[in-house]
């Protein structure tokens, strides 16, 4: 396998190096600087085989003069250490001329590319840009090497990656480029312009598999011999800049148009961030600087910001704005008046819904569960002792609530046929009832998501938040996040843990749907057809509920009280008939995973997490008073954990104790995200953790004990920043009343 590789540094700095996979296959290189990070890069590279052009024009470091010998000391460093080096002396300007040294040197290009821009001369004048001329500030020489000789020499390989369907391609910018500096206008300039340069080749080369990257490296070499003190230019070696540019030249690594900062043994990724804005005109009327003022704070309000990835995303905010812009009128956007449809925040609906023993049996065979698991029986059988209803059934009172109540609400005109269900989260606060109960869903809206909260008489049994996508809609008030949306997280970089599959059937979709969704689109073809489907497609929660229950039987011996929550995106179709395939890691008490059609290899969920109470933690809270404390705060802290988090920002363990043994671990998390309440022990480390008996927790909740008094008489233990245990006043005087 031949790999390519072409890095610039320092005014005509250019240095070409080779990796070799085998005795018969020579990789090329073109690598940067004798006396900085070139040289650093071509040792590296040369020491795992590399065969090494190394081109210097041997100038100084203000870029001026012309000499063989930088360039033919490297070299004669490879040669020594028994590496392959030649030395090439053309301006990085002539990049056909590089290309042509390497392919006259090694013979020919391989199947893989690695292409790599390394341009570090720099202006050290320190004058302000306002004595640059424009003429220089664009043809000077820092452009000239910088940032037109990175095009020139890119352009010159990239019909060779191409050809061959592989390349990697790292640009140096620098913190200069990103951040700006003083007299630096024109280097900086060009640094940011090989940010850009970098991007688009990223975009443009990655259905060839050539993925491009950008380093702001900070490293000692002669160009800053100058201007650090020598215990600077020993810190930051180049040599510990080197080991991110090999990772990222390696076939196995994906990245692909990205930034990251890079020195003294540190690394960190870079990305733009924006505020959510705002909307600063109406309809038919005209933008106005008083009222950019009016919406300033907002426009520069950077709570909840976007991250935006691609122009397409960055202009999707544009497109979205003038939807709600031309929508006003119709449903208003930033009206307060009382005639608005702004619903961001509203409790939409309360609804009822009651079910026997045949709907979470129907549920269990609509997931795929079958008596030739004898493990099964229990969700399948009402007259088994261990009869019980799986976990993820706690999205079907709250779906099938959902429907008919959402349309209707006054002044929102929303097209339900182009609604995408994109994810799913699910918490259960106590296994869910086989049968013989109603339940009273509260259901509110964020926004993309409705949230509902299912009862049983007055006990909270689960939460639900459905994440929903409405193609061409506007119009629904509010920010376009939601810190109280739960998020997915993608899985560690390694080997799934366990992997379990299962095969639906033919009529899988026709089966889960009669717990509930009665969408066409999953039962008829001409329907199907409309979406630009080949074929009625599976239900997500189908798909939902087969990987739950993956997790719950290898990681929870199918015990349901164990299963405390679960989240999913939906990232592709299933069909009918295709094998399920769950790939499962644990971290701790959180199960991450992510489920792939195993006939095509693509993702169907992604981002996929459920956590589940330890075995050996599991508490025993039979007949707890203070259970109902905790849920009714962790209900509470739903509807305004935000203003609770800034207030607080601490993480707070209770370990309520029965007959002097630990009988249960509640967490009040009001440091990330939106906050939450949970059992068990805290998955970050807690600020502050209580002990008392239940019995004490309540005196102290209803005030019938002082806690200052509890605290002191020894029935309230107190673990951590105690001072911190001051602001729960607060919580259990507003959120705990039942």
């Amino acid at each position: 396998m031949l790999i390519w590789c072409i890095f610039f540094n320092a005014i005509h700095f250019c240095v070409t190096f080779s990796l070799n996979c085998n005795a018969e296959d020579k990789l090329t290189f073109f690598f940067p600087p004798p006396l900085g990070l070139g040289k650093a890069y071509a040792l590296a590279f040369a020491e795992r085989g590399a065969s090494v052009v190394v081109n210097d024009l041997g100038g100084d470091f203000k870029g001026y003069g012309k000499s063989s010998s930088a360039a033919d000391k490297v070299v004669n460093e490879i040669r020594a250490k028994g590496g392959k080096a030649v030395p090439n002396y053309d301006s990085v300007e002539d990049g056909e001329k590089l290309v042509k040294t390497a392919l006259e040197a090694f013979g020919r290009i391989g199947t893989v590319t690695y292409f790599l821009n390394k341009l570090c001369i720099s202006s050290r004048q320190m004058n302000s840009w306002v004595y640059l001329t424009a003429i220089n500030l664009i043809l000077d020489i820092i452009h000239r090497i910088h940032l037109r000789g990175s095009f020139l020499v890119t352009r010159a390989a990239w019909n060779h990656m191409k050809n061959q369907k592989f390349g990697r391609i790292i640009m140096t910018s620098s913190a200069a480029g990103i951040y700006g500096n003083f007299g630096q206008a024109n280097y900086s300039a060009a640094k940011l312009g090989l940010l850009g340069l970098s991007n688009t080749i990223a975009i443009e080369g990655r259905k060839y598999n050539i993925h491009c990257n950008t380093i702001a490296p900070t490293a000692g070499s002669r160009l800053t011999q100058t201007i650090m003190p020598q215990d600077m230019v020993d810190a930051f070696k180049p040599e510990y800049v080197a080991p991110l540019v090999l990772w990222l030249c390696h076939e196995s690594c994906q990245e692909n148009g990205s930034l990251f900062e890079v020195g003294a043994g540190w690394i960190g990724k870079l990305r733009w961030e924006r505020s959510l804005g705002a909307i600063v005109r109406g309809k038919n009327q005209p933008m106005t600087p008083e009222a950019v003022r009016d919406k300033w704070e907002k426009v520069c309000d950077f709570d909840n910001a976007s991250k935006p990835r691609s122009i397409q995303e960055s202009i999707s905010v544009l497109n979205d704005a003038l939807s709600q812009i031309e929508s006003q009128g119709n449903v208003s956007m930033n009206s307060t008046s009382s005639g608005s449809a702004n619903i961001i925040g509203r409790e939409l609906a309360t609804k009822v819904y009651t079910y026997t023993h045949l709907e979470p049996i129907l549920y269990a065979l609509g997931v795929g569960m079958s008596t030739k698991d004898p493990d099964h029986l229990k969700f399948l059988f009402e007259g088994s002792e261990e009869f019980c209803c799986l976990p993820s059934f706690g999205v079907i009172p709250a779906q099938t609530s959902i429907f008919g109540g959402v349309p209707s609400l006054p002044g929102l005109d929303i097209d339900f046929t182009k609604m995408l269900h994109g994810e799913q989260y699910l918490e259960l606060y106590k296994p869910l009832p086989t049968s013989g109960q109603s339940f009273v869903l509260w259901i509110s809206f964020l926004f993309c998501c409705l949230s509902v909260n299912t009862y049983c008489g007055k006990e909270l049994l689960c939460y639900n938040q459905f994440t929903l996508f409405f193609v061409g809609a506007g119009g629904f008030g509010g920010k376009r996040t939601s810190e109280k949306a739960k998020v997915t997280v993608n899985p560690p970089r390694r080997p799934p843990d366990a992997v379990l599959s299962d095969v639906t059937t033919a009529d899988q979709a026709i089966l889960y749907r009669l717990s509930g969704d009665w969408n066409p689109l999953h039962v008829d073809p001409s329907f199907a057809a409309l979406g630009g489907f080949k074929k009625p497609i599976l239900h997500g929660l189908c798909s939902f509920g087969f990987a739950a229950r993956h997790v719950l039987k290898h990681f929870a011996n199918n015990d349901v009280t164990r299963f405390k929550a679960v989240k999913v995106r939906f990232a592709k179709p299933v069909f009918p008939g295709q094998t399920l395939q769950t790939e499962m890691w644990k971290e701790g008490n959180r199960i991450h995973f992510q489920t792939k059609v195993k006939e095509t290899g693509e993702i169907a969920i992604a981002g996929g997490y459920v956590d589940i109470t330890s075995a050996l933690d599991k508490p025993s809270t039979a007949g707890l008073q203070s259970d109902l404390v905790f849920e009714e705060i962790g209900r509470r802290i739903k509807e305004i954990g935000n203003e609770l988090v800034k207030k607080v920002n601490a993480v707070f363990q209770w370990d309520i104790t029965k007959d002097g043994k630990t009988a249960v671990q509640w967490t009040i998390d009001l440091k990330n995200g939106s906050g939450e309440v949970y059992q068990g022990p805290a998955r970050s480390s807690a600020d502050t953790t209580f002990t008392l008996s239940d019995q004490d927790f309540m005196d102290v909740v209803q005030q019938k004990t002082n806690p200052q008094k509890a605290f002191f008489s020894g029935k309230l233990k107190v673990k951590g920043n105690i001072m911190l245990s001051q602001k729960l006043e607060m919580i259990l005087k507003d959120y705990a009343k039942l």
